[in-house]
Order: structure tokens, then C-alpha cells, then sequence
């Protein structure tokens, strides 16, 4: 019995060890420029290093390939050991997949001082997870959706195909703009925040929950609402706000 649990507990270790390889870098200030990783999700948290995780296992291994360095077309190297090419360019952090498709499942923790980049392009990829990042935030898509939890801004959010889901922190930075041509966008706020916000929708509706306190802007005594936009201002203003969907709903809900 006693050499059976030890076998279990090896293996236990053994994938753990698999399961939560990492690769650290020395580095809280700076812009972190994450392009075409499929499978991302970036945490915020208080340390000094940006730590990548790959929640996918160790990378394949190739028998063929022993003592060579995995290389891509671009000139790119997995420096890693995860499927990522990372480089620090003059305190520009560049992060890329070697792999165009597929590739490795990777979360990475950002610390507090560091503007997150992150862009894609193809359709190979799943949805970017932003959770807890307390810095600047760009984000440009075509086809993945993207969900923010407990972000502050500053923030740019923009996708083609992808639905923006969100739940937004109370310490709100200026500017925060979250558009997408084809996918809805959903928001929820705390309702005691203060904001600026612009709507607007072409094609789709705008619904915003009742417990907002809401002062729309007004025009010789009316609402000032047209067909496709609306400005208004929650608990008398502050941070400005721009959420829009060309071609689906915009919701603003509370948190």
C-alpha cells in the first residue's frame, strides 16, 4: 500500500510540475505587447515580475528536435520553453506564439506599473480574459471576444467579430472607450461610480439598468437622445465613458 500511495504521489508532483511551468521576467514598469497568442488570459497582482504560466502542459516533445532551438519564419525563438518568443526591445516587452495556430494556453500576471498591449488578428484564437490589471489596457481584435473583470483603466477595447463583456472596478481612469462593429457590449459599473458616458448603436438597442442615476444631457428641455446615440451623465459625471456597437445591443448594467 505504502509503495502504491508513493507511486500516486509522484505522479500527483509529475503533473503539477507539467501543469504550471513558468517563465519569469524581471520587470514591473514598461508596456508589455502581447501579438497573436491564441489562448491569453492576463491577471493584475502585486509583484515585481511579469510571470508567464502555461496552463496547457509542457510543450510537445520532439525527439527529432533534440538539441536544436525551435525557430519560426519570422526569425522568432521559444525562449521560454511555453511556445513564446518573449524580448524586452528598450522596456518594450514583445510576446509571440511560434505556433500560427493552436499554440500554448497561457496566463500571465502583470504587475501593477505596466501597460498591457495585446493584439490578434486571426481566426485561430479564443477569448482574451483581462482580470485585476490596475494600468493602461489597449486591446484590438478581429475575431475574439474579450472579457474585463475588476479593470480600471485608462483602457482601449476594440474588436470586429468579438462580444466585449465586463465588470469594471469603482477606480476608474480616464479615457475608457470599449467598441465593437459586430458583437454586443456588455457592461456593469458600480452604480455609485461617477461617469461621462456616450452610447451608441446603429443597428442594434441601448438598455441601461433603472438604478442608475441618470441626468441625460438636454436640448431646449428635452432628453437629448438620437436614433443611434446617447449621452448622459451618471451621479453628475466624471470619467468618460464610450461604449458602442455598430451592428448589435450596447447594455449597461449595474455591478
Amino acid at each position: 500500500m505504502r509503495k502504491i500511495m508513493t507511486t500516486i504521489a509522484l505522479v500527483v508532483t509529475t503533473l503539477g510540475y507539467i501543469q504550471a511551468q513558468e517563465f519569469k521576467l524581471a520587470k514591473s514598469t514598461g508596456r508589455l505587447e502581447i501579438k497573436e497568442v491564441n489562448n491569453v488570459d492576463i491577471e493584475g497582482y502585486s509583484g515585481n515580475e511579469i510571470i508567464f504560466t502555461s496552463r496547457s502542459g509542457k510543450r510537445d516533445a520532439d525527439d527529432r528536435a533534440k538539441g536544436l532551438r525551435a525557430i519560426n519564419a519570422l526569425g522568432l525563438e521559444d525562449n521560454t520553453g511555453l511556445g513564446l518568443s518573449v524580448v524586452d526591445k528598450n522596456g518594450v516587452i514583445e510576446v509571440q506564439q511560434m505556433k500560427r495556430m493552436d499554440g500554448p494556453d497561457i496566463t500571465i500576471k502583470v504587475p501593477k506599473g505596466v501597460t498591457v498591449s495585446y493584439t490578434h488578428t486571426s481566426p485561430h484564437g479564443s477569448e482574451v480574459n483581462i482580470k485585476d490589471v490596475e494600468g493602461e489596457i489597449e486591446i484590438s481584435t478581429v475575431h475574439n471576444g474579450i472579457n474585463l473583470t475588476n479593470v480600471t483603466g485608462p483602457m482601449t477595447i476594440n474588436t470586429v467579430h468579438g462580444n466585449i463583456e465586463g465588470s469594471l472596478s469603482a477606480n476608474l481612469k480616464n479615457p475608457i472607450s470599449i467598441v465593437s462593429v459586430h458583437g454586443h457590449v456588455d457592461l456593469a459599473l458600480p452604480t455609485t461610480v461617477k461617469a461621462s458616458v456616450k452610447m451608441s448603436t446603429v443597428y442594434g438597442e441601448i438598455f441601461v439598468d433603472p438604478e442608475f442615476k441618470v441626468d441625460a444631457t438636454t436640448a431646449g428641455g428635452l432628453n437629448k437622445y438620437s436614433s443611434d446615440t446617447v449621452t448622459a451623465k451618471i451621479n453628475g459625471g466624471g470619467v468618460d465613458i464610450t461604449l458602442s456597437s455598430t451592428h448589435n445591443n450596447v447594455y449597461l448594467r449595474k455591478k
